[in-house]
């Protein structure tokens, strides 16, 4: 659905359907483009048209919880990417503190622990 590039291994989905996954309007990632350019870099496609990467809509559903779930401000957000705690490539989220979280954690211990870590790290930011 929405993916392109196939024939590489490399999976792009358009603005449209990462817009509906995260189901935040098409306006939000470009803003958010804007906001994180490290961490946000689409291709761009014929026509202009926006194509994402996988470990890009995976920085996205980060950025949305970390925004939306735990109320970090787009400044928060930022100052985690800037200092290297929001590991993007990797999927995984690491804390002052040294923890990390990564995706395959995020059982019910796992997801307790990542929500203690988000609500130190937002402490810390504040």
């Amino acid at each position: 659905m929405g993916c392109v590039g196939m024939e590489n291994k490399e999976y792009f989905s358009s603005i449209n359907d990462v817009s509906k996954r995260l189901d935040v309007p098409a306006h939000t990632l470009r803003y958010w483009e804007k906001q994180f350019p490290s961490a946000i870099k689409p291709t761009t496609g014929a026509g202009g048209r926006r194509y994402y990467r996988a470990e890009t809509v995976d920085t996205l559903v980060m950025i949305k919880d970390l925004l939306y779930k735990h109320g970090m401000t787009i400044a928060g957000v930022k100052k985690m990417l800037r200092d290297g705690t929001l590991d993007s490539m990797t999927g995984s989220a690491v804390m002052p503190t040294g923890d990390t979280v990564t995706v395959g954690d995020l059982n019910e211990v796992g997801i307790e622990k990542a929500i203690s870590l988000l609500e130190r790290a937002r402490n810390l930011l504040q």
